[in-house]
């Protein structure tokens, strides 16, 4: 580790740490039902959350006027106390976000002005900023969708929040990996190409456990290898929706196979790697990166079974979300070690 890049690494790492707090609260958020509290979005006035009971009973006559109180709350005796639960979890999420952008910014121009950035870094770094700006973009796109007709987010939107969440936090380890490992070495080739295929199907895992989230899909099929009725593929994959890219796409059964089948691709493809990885002579750190692939791919794939069975309850989603951040955090960590 350079010396003189403590500070910026620290920072990065900060950073990191941080969008992986705020994905854990949004998953809290998403299986609480909470996302769709907030009906409206201003960077200063809800930094704080209502302070009286009056500014209480205003939000919950402004929550009322939209699709998930009207169609959904409304029949379940839903209350003020209620509504101040949901809300808190959906307003963390919120500040959460203010506090990565001041953590992103303020130390930034810091270092901009120190000139402690040079100017790779420098560049990556106007990246990382037009990404949390985007990222805040398509958390407010998301929330839209709920606020129209349908009581629930569009699961496409839900799942290209969460999915760039889970980018942004590869691309911001990424560029902390470069500064701790400045020194370059020749790339094992085959590897790195495996390592890709693998990070392409894990994020191709994450997109569709988004889609899964989105529309509730683990709700249903909970057996496991089989789906329902002991069928390997169920009958309704292919008779929810009108086509069968429909079907894969938005329909509850399709989204759960597709699903389960990449998380085998997953499995294989770490572990291919894992087994090719032996003809050759490696460094500690790119074993370690694997070691720690094949342990925590194994722990998620557990874990994906064992939330499906028991029907996605609330502490099992979330781990299951966690566990998928470790396992991104490995995969990237593996693809830099291999590829630097």
């Amino acid at each position: 580790m350079m010396k003189n890049n403590k500070s910026v690494i620290i920072w990065l790492l900060s950073g990191c740490f941080l969008v992986f707090i705020m994905v854990v609260v949004g998953g809290i958020t998403r299986l609480t039902n909470s996302g769709l509290s907030m009906t409206d979005w201003h960077l200063v006035t809800d930094t704080l959350p209502p302070l009286t009971e009056a500014k209480w009973q205003e939000a919950f006559d402004q929550y009322k006027q939209f699709p998930e109180y009207q169609k959904i709350n409304i029949h379940n005796d839903f209350t003020l106390s209620d509504y101040k639960f949901i809300y808190f979890w959906e307003w963390f999420h919120r500040f959460i976000g203010r506090i990565i952008g001041l953590v992103f910014i303020i130390p930034f121009f810091y270092f901009l002005v120190k000139k402690k950035i040079d100017k790779a870094t420098l560049n990556k770094c106007f990246v990382l900023l037009g990404m949390g700006a985007l990222q805040g973009f398509f958390g407010w796109f998301m929330v839209k969708s709920g606020l129209i007709d349908n009581p629930d987010v569009s699961h496409f939107r839900l799942s290209l929040h969460l999915t760039f969440a889970f980018i942004t936090f590869a691309y911001t380890l990424w560029v902390a990996l470069d500064l701790i490992y400045p020194d370059k070495k020749a790339a094992i080739i085959p590897l790195q190409k495996i390592a890709r295929l693998a990070l392409i199907f894990l994020l191709l895992q994450i997109i569709y456990g988004g889609f899964v989230a989105g529309l509730n899909a683990g709700l249903i099929h909970n057996h496991w290898p089989m789906m329902s009725d002991g069928q390997f593929i169920h009958d309704s994959v292919f008779i929810e929706q009108k086509t069968l890219l429909l079907n894969l796409t938005e329909g509850k059964s399709g989204v759960q196979l597709v699903h389960r089948m990449l998380a085998y691709f997953v499995v294989g493809f770490i572990l291919f790697l894992y087994f090719k990885s032996k003809k050759y002579q490696l460094t500690l750190q790119q074993q370690n990166g694997l070691n720690a692939l094949v342990v925590i791919v194994f722990l998620q794939f557990t874990l994906g079974v064992f939330t499906l069975l028991y029907s996605v309850p609330l502490w099992l989603g979330l781990t299951h979300q966690i566990v998928a951040f470790f396992l991104l955090t490995a995969m990237t960590y593996s693809l830099h070690r291999l590829s630097k």
